[in-house]
């Protein structure tokens, strides 16, 4: 390991062996009693068996997987048949139903979704062949108290906001509840597959290179998962295999990414990540000047194989939690956490408009680039590792760090055709790399059910084409509903988007609002998995007026000044002003679908579209294709009314996770102050929805204070970041 001043690794190692082996064997029996099954059970091999027998029969197989407790709770539903493999039909996230982020209930709500599309996809629940779990319960309590008596003396359950008991008695019911919910007698026995493994399968067998003999690497770089927090796989030709994973729940990646952003940032755990990475590229992005960077480095040991280790002399985290979470060491380079009481919760507010955001300082912005810097240095220490050992060019990234989309391109910058022809000695080759849209643990409820089937035998699955798995369409029932609720509201009917010259007008007509600075929703089909919003629930506005970026944050979104605004673009228009990477090139650039790399700006971009660009000049692109006809249309008609092909895309929620129902939607509406309606397609019918009286008239008011903007002299149009 480097000869950096600390320590690291457990404290009481053999104890926590111990409490592992006896916590893990009496666990797995009463959760077997409960009729949760480990992966490697009697009755998960067996129910493996018959589900070869039925495919090789040409019979069709429905999987239900699903995460019945910890956050990101959900159900998904995956078809296995003979001749089309593994195809997803729908993923259903409880929070986009019952409104509560990340929520660690039970699915109820997602479980009744899937319940209807059942009958959508002409089957019944008697047809469910097996239910599989994305954690392995047995596993985690394992693993819990290993850690708890490792690092003793610590909390019983480790990390306490997540393991605890209560989560595992909502996992023990779930047999029961989910067979109560769809009408079947008794209980219905689950299949606990390993947390990574959730991630691996489904993410490998939905890129690009799944179908291909050459080796592909499968990074699982995670918070934690039930037994470890890095887990790294290879692929060929469909199938899978386990190479190594770090045995660790606390030498995280992503764990001390969430701590420092929380105890740094001041959000709360899980909802601060994304938040400390956008104000990263305000911060000195430097690691020669960054003046937090070098002594921040000592939190991790950089050792051999691509593993890396938590310096326990600076965290306190894996043994007390967040509430005394830094040793003396850490609190001299970053001064003291914030207390946990005084953490902010960005998805629980109700009177969204009466937050007070942090102060945007030197300071804070400098330690998050210094952490983001860190982070990179960890994730390029394992991919460069596991690109020696395999000598391969593809790879995977799935799990809850791949979101971070700044890492996934500085990967790729990094390892280009000059790295690999001094290292390997290969010519013309570099590192191509696909994420999925639902890389963190809402992806995990298909995963497991992916996982499971491909470990069985079946290999075939469909690369994806879009993200649109949750939920359905609106009907126009519910849009009446959801507009008589409080009144207050207008509706025009736009047009058939199932015509094909109505819907060219439609989207010019939408397109001739958000080009003279009108801020529209768009919500239509069956909305996004994932955390991205890829317009079925986006927020549309003007990426030419460098002022639509403090319009939205502090007068829709109600956001902190660091969060910045993502393009959406046709293929044309994304190649023209962003450097495009040719690492995610693969099946025409699939890889910008889902707003998981960022692109640098070229300097066109910063005079077309500067609403946009961040402030470290990338931007978070989204490549829209005409399969999505209403907002590809749209965006042809951008270039007609604004001269680019582009538009703002942000999800379309306020103080709440993305909205799911014409009711959510519309309760954002009524949220945000300057947004101008919401295009709502309803059994292909458009309907623009809007305000009347004086909430409206705020509305225009902030469409008028954007238009004034434009020609203020300001920053010299290259936008409110002061580039």
């Amino acid at each position: 390991m480097s000869t950096t001043f600390g320590t690291h690794g457990p404290s009481h190692p053999r104890a926590g062996v111990i409490a592992r082996r006896l916590g893990q064997s009496v666990a797995e029996k009463a959760f077997a009693r409960a009729g949760l099954h480990r992966s490697d059970s009697a009755y998960a091999r067996s129910r493996a068996a018959d589900l070869r027998t039925r495919v090789a029969a040409g019979e069709r197989v429905l999987l239900l997987g699903i995460t019945p407790a910890f956050h990101n709770s959900g159900a998904a539903l995956v078809e296995v048949t003979k001749d089309a493999g593994l195809r997803l039909l729908c993923n259903e996230e409880e929070e986009r139903y019952s409104g509560v982020k990340l929520t660690t209930e039970y699915p109820e709500l997602a479980v009744q979704a899937l319940h209807e599309r059942l009958r959508e996809h002409d089957a019944s629940p008697e047809e469910i062949h097996t239910c599989v779990a994305t954690w392995d319960y047995a596993n985690v309590v394992g693993h819990s108290l290993q850690v708890s008596f490792e690092e003793f003396p610590g909390p019983l359950v480790h990390p306490p906001e997540e393991f605890a008991p209560r989560h595992l008695l909502l996992a023990a019911r779930a047999p029961r509840r989910v067979a109560s919910q769809l009408g079947l007698p008794g209980h219905m026995p689950i299949v606990m597959m390993r947390h990574h493994d959730s991630h691996a399968y489904c993410s490998y067998a939905l890129s690009p290179f799944s179908s291909s003999d050459e080796t592909t690497m499968i990074t699982v770089i995670d918070g934690y998962g039930d037994d470890c927090s890095v887990s790294l796989y290879v692929g060929h030709g469909g199938a899978l295999k386990q190479v190594r994973n770090n045995g660790s729940a606390l030498d995280s990646a992503g764990l001390i990414y969430d701590q420092i952003a929380s105890t740094q940032g001041g959000w709360t755990s899980l909802q601060a990540a994304g938040r400390y990475m956008g104000a990263a590229a305000w911060g000195d992005c430097d690691r020669l000047t960054n003046p937090y960077y070098k002594r921040l480095r000592q939190l991790a040991y950089f050792g051999p194989d691509g593993d890396f280790r938590l310096n326990r002399r600076f965290a306190r985290w894996q043994a007390a939690g967040q509430r005394k979470p830094y040793h003396h060491e850490l609190t001299d380079i970053l001064g003291a956490p914030i207390p946990l009481e005084r953490l902010w919760k960005p998805d629980a507010v109700l009177n969204v408009d009466d937050i007070q955001h942090a102060e945007l300082t030197r300071d804070r912005v400098d330690k998050a680039a210094a952490l983001q810097l860190l982070f990179e240095d960890m994730i390029f220490h394992v991919v460069g590792w596991f690109i020696l050992q395999t000598g391969s060019t593809r790879l995977v990234m799935t799990g809850g760090t791949a979101l971070n989309c700044v890492a996934n391109m500085r990967l790729l910058e990094h390892y280009d055709e000059e790295w690999y022809a001094r290292y390997l000695g290969r010519e013309d080759v570099r590192l191509r790399a696909w994420v999925p849209p639902m890389q963190g643990d809402p992806g995990t409820p298909p995963g497991a059910a992916f996982a499971f089937a491909m470990r069985a035998g079946v290999r075939q699955a469909r690369p994806m084409r879009h993200a649109f798995y949750c939920g359905r369409g609106p009907r126009r029932d519910e849009v009446r509903e959801a507009c008589a609720v409080g009144g207050e509201v207008e509706v025009e009917e736009l047009g058939d988007t199932s015509d094909a010259e109505q819907c060219e007008a439609v989207a010019d007509r939408i397109a001739s609002v958000v080009a003279n600075d009108g801020v529209l929703g768009l919500f239509q089909g069956p909305a996004e998995t994932g955390p991205r919003a890829l317009g079925h629930r986006s927020i549309l506005a003007n990426p030419c007026n460098p002022h639509t970026l403090e319009l939205l944050n502090a007068r829709v979104k109600y956001r902190e000044r660091i969060r910045p605004l993502a393009p959406i673009a046709t293929l044309e228009a994304a190649q023209t002003l962003f450097e495009l990477s040719p690492g995610v090139s693969d099946d025409d650039y699939n890889g910008y679908n889902y707003m998981v790399f960022t692109a640098r700006a070229r300097a066109e971009a910063f005079r077309r579209v500067p609403a946009v660009i961040h402030r470290d000049g990338t931007a978070r692109v989204q490549i829209c294709r005409p399969s999505d006809p209403l907002t590809h249309a749209f965006l042809l008609a951008m270039g007609r009314h604004a001269g680019v092909e582009v538009s703002v895309n942000t999800s379309l929620n306020v103080g709440s996770p993305i909205v799911q129902t014409p009711r959510q939607a519309i309760a954002a509406l009524r949220k945000a102050k300057a947004m101008d309606g919401i295009v709502i397609v309803a059994d292909g019918v458009a309907f623009l929805v809007r305000l009347v009286g004086p909430r409206r008239a705020e509305a225009s008011a902030g469409a008028e204070l954007v238009r004034a903007a434009v020609s203020s002299p300001g920053d010299g149009g290259r936008g409110a970041c002061g580039r």
